[in-house]
């Protein structure tokens, strides 16, 4: 699935971006401003984001998750799709041009480079988000009925182990199809990327993108 990049960058949000650099609510120096805006000019030009999903039928239990055939054992899982009778398991990158440009970056202007970490996190952050969409209206056109989103959910959140992602890179052929690798530590790479489980259920949602109204640590930094 291709996003164009004038809608990836519509989509950042760059509060996010400033709280990633430790500002918390409020706003950079005129300078650091600068450097974000150079840094994300940098960053859209050089990345090449792809992803793929697959929808599933999904069951829970307290704490096993039942996805495509597959088994996850995670009560925190269970409970975020404990609504949910299908669910997505997507994979997403920006590609390895973006770790490239953060290398490079690395040697020359470590303050740049802290900036530009921050302006991928955001970027693959509002990448996800507008995949998440398609997926909804996608789920949607197929059951003919209106459906939700659950908060993404990815593997090494809460008690879902990383050794999950082995299960996820095999069901989505994710290097074949978008050159993401999963490493013998089960880091992915490019760095840049996402794997999560997104449950569609016909439950209204108050919440899946901005998930601060929904999270009870009321003194987060991050918090919107």
């Amino acid at each position: 699935m291709e996003i164009n990049r004038d809608v990836i960058e519509r989509a950042i949000n760059r509060k996010e971006i400033y709280r990633y650099l430790g500002y918390g609510m409020n706003e950079p120096e005129s300078c650091v401003l600068a450097l974000v805006d150079e840094a994300l000019l940098s960053l859209l030009t050089a990345i090449k984001p792809k992803s793929i999903y697959k929808i599933y039928d999904c069951r829970t239990d307290k704490e096993r998750v039942f996805v495509g055939g597959m088994e996850f054992k995670s009560r925190n899982l269970a409970e975020n799709l404990a609504q949910c009778n299908s669910a997505a398991i997507l994979a997403a990158t920006l590609g390895i041009e973006a770790d490239k440009l953060l290398q490079r970056c690395e040697v020359v202007n470590m303050a740049k480079a802290s900036v530009l970490q921050a302006c991928a996190a955001a970027c693959i952050e509002a990448y996800c988000n507008l995949i998440q969409e398609e997926i909804r209206i996608a789920a949607q056109k197929q059951s003919r009925q209106t459906l939700y989103l659950r908060p993404r959910f990815s593997a090494g959140y809460g008690d879902l182990p990383l050794a999950a992602q082995k299960d996820i890179f095999r069901a989505l052929d994710c290097t074949k199809r978008i050159g993401l690798t999963l490493t013998q530590n089960l880091f992915m790479y490019p760095s840049k990327s996402v794997t999560a489980f997104i449950g569609l259920t016909e439950n209204s949602q108050n919440c899946h993108i901005e998930k601060c109204k929904s999270c009870q640590k009321t003194d987060c930094a991050f918090r919107v």
